[in-house]
């Protein structure tokens, strides 16, 4: 059975073309020579009838194909249809890729999903060819590979940092996907091998061009919390609390990829870290697709032209980002930050080893919602919906990350005192980087419209708006901009 994202002759067409536009949406696999490949690979192209597509790179290894080490097809960004779709199969690869089945097994993702284990693995079998332990495998196997060519980390540290339960997994494992050694695969990568301090990583995280990193780093410095955040020398730092333990990364955009250094207290939290930054920063959009429709419209096309590569600034922690929204309601960014720097002092965790300006964590739910009411200032009512949400994210009663369902997770927020669509919204373009969502009660948001000739009445808005499906999200950003 064939399962690919797009058309199968759009996608060998795509192939021929070698159109590196596709990279990461689909894989082509050659029968004759038991090798799949990304779209833009440059080997010659085989004929129709020896090529079969596959959604995820699992599916392929799944069907006895192993990685092409000429255009490592595991390389390059993710398929954007992750963040597009919100059914079952989208919000399961989120997880995937944010590494929890690696945590709490394939129960702990069906239990975030809100299904059975048997439907989960029923509908990733049926609609992307593998089930949640082959792809977490893929998954698996792309990070060790990253690690074993680009950083000097002994194999064995390697093999337990991607998520291998024994070093034996970790070799069949690397046999199997890339028909080579962990040992040849670092021999053939030897030249680019970086030396490295122990937890600490350097790596290069792909995107599709074109990539407006100057507007990004501009919407992260002017929301960053001194401490967890800094951008300096063009570089984009952030501190980070994960599964296993802490982490820091600083991100520095590059032609092609973003440069990322990461020191973790635990290597375990790789992979999961790897994908919160490629979330955080939007890498595996698909600017062209984006584009296309936005700039059909007249009086949004000249924004987009000129920042072609805008993106969705997205979050390493969802329940921070309910938090930031929270504060955010109805005051300025700048007052929104100096609120959230006063409660990151007060409430905060010291980073056991801090990193430059990366010195502190954002304070937990717990933190907040026992010890909040006497830093926060500003209405009661906003206060006491800031303590009562952290209280249930605490308990568990409300949990926001990135296999959530975007219409239960609006809905659940929603039940919240004081938490209206603004915040919700907010918090779906944020955590899960849902790309259809306007924020029309958003006054700077309003005011970039005024300027573009855009209605601004919230009605009129949405119903302009309607042209920019499913992008709507993009095109707030593009309003923002042009505030």
């Amino acid at each position: 059975m064939v399962l690919v994202l797009i058309d199968e002759e759009q996608g060998y067409r795509a192939s021929m073309s070698r159109d590196a536009r596709f990279d990461g949406q689909f894989i082509l696999a050659v029968r004759t020579t038991g090798i799949y490949c990304r779209p833009s690979c440059p080997a010659i192209m085989p004929k129709r009838s020896n090529v079969v597509f596959f959604a995820t790179a699992a599916a392929a290894q799944q069907a006895g194909f192993r990685a092409c080490r000429r255009c490592l097809p595991d390389s390059v960004p993710g398929s954007p249809e992750w963040n597009l779709r919100a059914d079952l199969a989208g919000r399961a690869m989120r997880l995937i890729t944010d590494g929890i089945v690696e945590r709490e097994g394939v129960p702990g993702l069906a239990r975030r999903l809100g299904y059975s284990e048997r439907h989960v693995t029923r509908v990733l079998a049926a609609e992307l060819g593998a089930g949640p332990l082959a792809l977490a495998r893929a998954h698996r196997a792309h990070s060790a590979r990253l690690l074993i060519e680009t950083t000097t980390l002994s194999l064995a540290d390697i093999a337990f940092a991607s998520g291998f339960a024994s070093v034996r997994q970790f070799n069949d494992t690397i046999r199997s996907v890339f028909a080579t050694t962990p040992t040849g695969l670092r021999v053939a990568a030897k030249r680019r091998a970086i030396q490295t301090t122990p937890g600490k990583v350097t790596l290069r995280l792909p995107y599709r061009d074109p990539f407006d990193h100057d507007n990004l780093l501009a919407f992260l410095a002017a929301r960053a919390i001194p401490g967890v955040e800094a951008v300096q020398d063009g570089s984009y730092g952030r501190a980070m609390r994960l599964a296993h333990g802490t982490g820091t990364a600083w991100l520095t955009p590059a032609a092609g990829h973003v440069d990322c250094t990461l020191t973790l207290t635990d290597m375990r939290d790789l992979g999961s870290a790897v994908s919160r930054l490629r979330r955080l920063l939007d890498l595996d959009a698909d600017p062209g697709a984006v584009n296309e429709v936005l700039s059909a419209d007249p009086l949004l096309e000249p924004r987009v032209r000129k920042n072609p590569g805008l993106r969705l600034p997205g979050a390493v922690d969802g329940a921070e980002i309910v938090t930031r929204a929270l504060i955010g309601q109805q005051i300025t960014v700048a007052a929104a930050r100096t609120a959230l720097t006063t409660l990151t002092k007060a409430l905060g965790d010291h980073l056991p080893n801090p990193d430059g300006p990366l010195t502190s964590l954002f304070p937990t739910p717990a933190a907040i919602a026992e010890q909040a009411a006497t830093v926060l200032t500003g209405p009661r009512r906003r206060i006491d919906t800031i303590l009562t949400v952290n209280a249930a994210l605490a308990a568990g009663d409300l949990d926001v990350h990135v296999g959530a369902d975007p219409a239960e997770l609006s809905e659940a927020l929603q039940k919240f005192a004081g938490v209206g669509p603004w915040t919700a919204g907010y918090v779906l373009m944020r955590v899960l980087g849902a790309p259809d969502v306007l924020l029309t009660g958003d006054v700077a948001l309003r005011k970039g419209a005024a300027k573009l000739g855009v209605p601004t009445t919230p009605p009129d808005l949405t119903a302009h708006a309607n042209k920019w499906r499913p992008w709507r999200s993009y095109a707030g950003m593009h309003l923002w901009s042009a505030a």
